[in-house]
Formats: C-alpha cells, structure tokens, sequence
C-alpha cells in the first residue's frame, strides 16, 4: 500500500497484518481521487471508519488543508498515527478515537463543515452506512456542494438517497463499489 500521489507519492503506507482492517486499494484510492482531484487543494475532509487512514492521508499528500480521521479501534488508531509519523505530517489532521455516532456527534457540534467525507465501514456492519449516512445528511458537517463518498462491496447497495443526500454517481472496481453522494 503507498501513496498515489501529490507531496508523499509513492511512499509506503503501513497496514496492520490480519483481516481486521480492510484498507482501501490503491487502484481503488487512485479511482477515487482521478474523480475529486480538481477540489482537493485546500479542503477539509472526514474520514470515518478511518482504518490505516490512507484515504485521508492521500488527501493531505494532494493538499487537502485538514482531516479529520475518526476510528473507534485503538489498534487502527495507532497505525494511523504511525503512517503520519511515517511521513512526517505534523499538522493539518485531527485523530478522533471514537464510534463513529459519537465522532460526527462531537464534530458537528464544534462546527465542524468539511467538502469531503469518506465512509468505509466494515463490509457486514450495513447498517453502518444507513446511520453514518443518516446523521451527515441533517447535520452541519457538509458544506454547500460537499460530497459524500461511500466505499462499499459490489454486492450491497447502500441507498440511492439519505434525507436530501442523493447517490449521484456509482463506480465499480473489482469487489468494491464507490457511491457519491451530494446534496
């Protein structure tokens, strides 16, 4: 696993042995940012369920201004902060070791507003999609335009619309599905 591109190209990225976190490819990774590119520099991004946290990390290579990783697993936690320390990235990110309810809970109520949020909860907690996708379609965590970008297994759709949250685009890859989701 590496960094597709942007100041930290190329650079390995480490993921913990085991089938406990499940990152999200580099053919995938790279997918998703040929589609977002043009909007990265300077945004703000939540990544939730945030695992190895290399989604966030290739924003911040690309020039994202801030992430917010949120992962509830301590293990998980940790290997995020090794790939930041990995890199040398000491600004720019937020590490929020929480479920995720309680994350978008504490991050909406500091006002936080981000034009980017990746979602990639392990593939058997569905319901996971529902309530995180629920909670961002009434809150303020989404600035005006934002998108919402959900990975999921090819074999389960997530929903076409979560409040005034409308799916606007479905990419395949391989086993893996991205849902993009604006309001």
């Amino acid at each position: 696993m590496r960094v597709i591109a942007g100041k930290y190209k190329s650079r390995r990225l480490i993921a913990p042995a085991g089938a406990q976190i499940r990152p999200t490819s580099d053919r995938l990774r790279e997918t998703l940012f040929n589609v977002v590119a043009p909007q990265v520099s300077g945004s703000v991004w939540l990544d939730l369920f945030a695992g190895t946290g290399a989604i966030g990390i290739e924003a911040l290579s690309r020039g994202a201004r801030m992430v917010y990783f949120v992962e509830s697993s301590s293990r998980a936690a940790h290997t995020i902060r090794k790939n930041l320390d990995h890199l040398e990235i000491t600004d720019g990110f937020q590490i929020i070791e929480r479920e995720v309810p309680a994350g978008l809970r504490m991050l909406d109520s500091q006002a936080v507003a981000c034009g980017f949020c990746f979602l990639d909860p392990p593939y058997r907690m569905m319901k996971d999609y529902e309530q995180a996708l629920g909670f961002l379609s009434q809150s303020r965590l989404l600035e005006p335009g934002a998108l919402v970008i959900a990975e999921h297994d090819k074999r389960f759709d997530p929903g076409e619309e979560f409040g005034p949250l409308r799916r606007q685009r479905l990419l395949q890859q391989g086993d893996s599905s991205l849902s993009f989701y604006k309001r």
